[in-house]
């Protein structure tokens, strides 16, 4: 089968000609007709499988049919992606496959002025790209009006439908018309994620490819079992002994990122980070860097997971591993695009055993692994390192404690009336007087009783 026969026009059939696209992927032929007649689709594929052209190919042509000439010209199509990369990837589709036809496409997405959007914006677009924080920006601005849009694509829809996109999402379908298309695209769809995608949707169209969560078959996996203090050494030998391979290594945190890339440079190792603490322009730049061979190594945060669409990329790194299974599906999708063979490489840590074994049961295989496997996870009840609470107030110290009779103190020696010395006051008698042969007016404690005394006389 070829794109003659999933119902495309003439003009975009020659667009695709020209760019070498002729033999449509499962993912495209399954889902390209019921977009074409309006239908809502939920379509679930590998990662690198077509979903893109999946669902702008058929998007592109229900616009031809009643596209606007002139300045005015209101959002009819809406595409929420996830993070920038991925949305500035299906822009660039967009214009690749629109080309030949009378439509704008626009991308708007954080990190840049908002000022240049606004302008685009008011010039007129067809279809606009988005992220979900930008899209609401703009609508404060009265920029983006809701009311004419008639399809809206979630791509990688359960990352959008992820706890920390829901809350823009659900404010962002508010606005929308109830008469819509809805079309949604991911990797991988979870139950939890599927029950919040449904309330979206139409009587949707499911399409399913590969089974839920599942890996490519080109993909060579691997974990190597070493202590996290090892794994920059471990990294540093896999880059030695793959010299010819384009290298993406995902790590954990924005910091943890930087100190790989510092680490690498010090040893003379191209390399360079993308996450959120750099600017579009720094991210967009080490992306063409790492595309055009400059940087051999990138190194990325879970921003670029579902972003990167780069050729040749032949090994991907965990260098830690994700919390989330879905996300290891995500990253080394990164290799082993478009027919091509990569592998796969994870460095597992001790106390990273529990995330080990939740990517095996969801990708439903054992990696084969190197190294020695560790049991069970260190105790942290058994840590040598941990702190000792000491109880409040002085505890008697029983190693030193003497066992021994106590020692009597000395009897205070007994008041003489007499005036004659005692045995216990003879060595004071000579010099002090004694108590009892002071006048009693002089004791403040005997003149108070006194008083006392005549006052109940």
């Amino acid at each position: 089968m070829n794109f003659n026969d999933l119902g495309l026009n003439k003009t975009i059939l020659r667009t695709l000609e020209e760019i070498s696209l002729t033999v449509p992927t499962p993912i495209q032929i399954q889902a390209i007709p019921p977009a074409l007649e309006g239908k809502d689709v939920v379509g679930l594929a590998q990662t690198g499988t077509g979903k893109t052209a999946a669902f702008l190919l058929p998007l592109l042509q229900r616009q031809i049919r009643d596209s606007h000439k002139g300045k005015f010209r209101p959002v009819r199509v809406l595409i929420l992606s996830p993070t920038r990369e991925l949305a500035a990837q299906i822009f660039e589709k967009a214009k690749d496959y629109g080309k030949s036809l009378n439509l704008r496409s626009q991308c708007a997405v954080g990190g840049v002025p908002i000022n240049r959007q606004l302008k685009a914006l008011g010039q007129g677009t067809d279809v606009l790209i988005a992220t979900p924080g930008r899209l609401l920006d703009l609508a404060k601005r009265n920029a983006v009006k809701f009311d004419r849009i008639e399809t809206v694509v979630l791509d990688e829809a359960d990352h959008m439908l992820d706890i920390g996109f829901l809350p823009d999402i659900k404010r962002i379908f508010a606005k929308l018309p109830q008469q819509r298309q809805t079309l949604l695209f991911s990797a991988t769809m979870p139950p939890s994620i599927r029950g919040l995608a449904d309330t979206y949707l139409h009587e949707p169209v499911q399409i399913s490819v590969a089974r839920d969560s599942s890996v490519a078959d080109n993909i060579n996996q691997s974990v190597k079992h070493v202590a996290a203090r090892q794994k920059s050494n471990e990294l540093v030998s896999l880059i030695q002994d793959n010299p010819d391979k384009r290298i993406v290594v995902f790590a954990r945190t924005k910091h943890g990122s930087d100190k790989i890339v510092k680490r690498l440079q010090a040893l003379q190792i191209d390399a360079s980070a993308i996450h959120g603490n750099k600017s579009q322009g720094q991210r967009v730049r080490a992306l063409k860097a790492f595309a055009a061979g400059e940087c051999k190594v990138l190194i990325a945060t879970d921003i670029a997971a579902r972003g990167i669409d780069i050729k040749d990329v032949g090994l991907v790194v965990n260098y830690e591993l994700p919390s989330v299974p879905e996300v290891y599906v995500h990253r080394i999708g990164r290799t082993a695009r478009a027919g091509t063979s990569g592998m796969a490489v994870a460095f597992c840590a001790p106390d990273e055993l529990k995330h080990l074994r939740a990517i095996e049961k969801l990708i439903k295989m054992q990696i084969p692994s190197e190294g020695e496997v560790p049991e069970t996870p260190p105790d942290p009840e058994s840590n040598p390192r941990k702190k000792r609470v000491r109880k409040r107030g002085k505890q008697p110290n029983t190693s030193t404690q003497k066992t021994g009779p106590k020692k009597r103190r000395p009897k205070k020696s007994q008041k003489n009336t007499t005036g004659a010395p005692t045995s216990g006051d003879q060595g004071h008698s000579q010099n002090n007087q004694s108590n009892s042969d002071r006048p009693k007016s002089t004791r403040p404690f005997r003149k108070r009783k006194s008083k006392q005394g005549s006052k109940g006389n």
